[in-house]
């Protein structure tokens, strides 16, 4: 058995308008396809991240996310980028708030997170 890379992340948002706008205006993700499922009475949002996919699921009514104290289960979602100082800068140009740039004690680079709209925490990491 071989796991080679990730195929797709899969997020839950809350409001349509704001996950979209936040995924693909703010953050520059590309939308690859977009289909509302009637049946489910959500929609599925699929978002070019470099290899990746992000499945961007919008669904009335989940249940909130556990935060603090933190729940099993995926922690947050993190981003690679060349310098998250110039990310961070770009992040804020656009309103997105983010947490003091640190440096990861166990790697040496540089990083911090944000939030979308739903609290999901969000890492950028050098």
């Amino acid at each position: 058995m071989k796991f080679d890379k990730i195929h797709h992340i899969a997020i839950i948002g809350s409001d349509y308008e704001a996950s979209k706008n936040f995924y693909v205006n703010l953050l520059g993700f590309e939308v690859i396809r977009e289909n509302y499922r009637k049946e489910r009475e959500d929609y599925k949002i699929d978002l070019k991240c470099g290899e990746q996919e992000i499945e961007l699921f919008i669904i009335k009514n989940c249940p909130q996310r556990p935060s603090y104290p933190e729940a099993y289960g995926l922690r947050h979602l993190a981003f690679y980028v060349d310098s998250v100082e110039e990310t961070v800068a770009r992040l804020e140009k656009k309103g997105i708030r983010t947490e003091p740039v640190r440096v990861d004690e166990f790697t040496g680079k540089k990083m911090t997170f944000f939030q979308d709209p739903d609290g999901l925490p969000l890492e950028i990491h050098e």
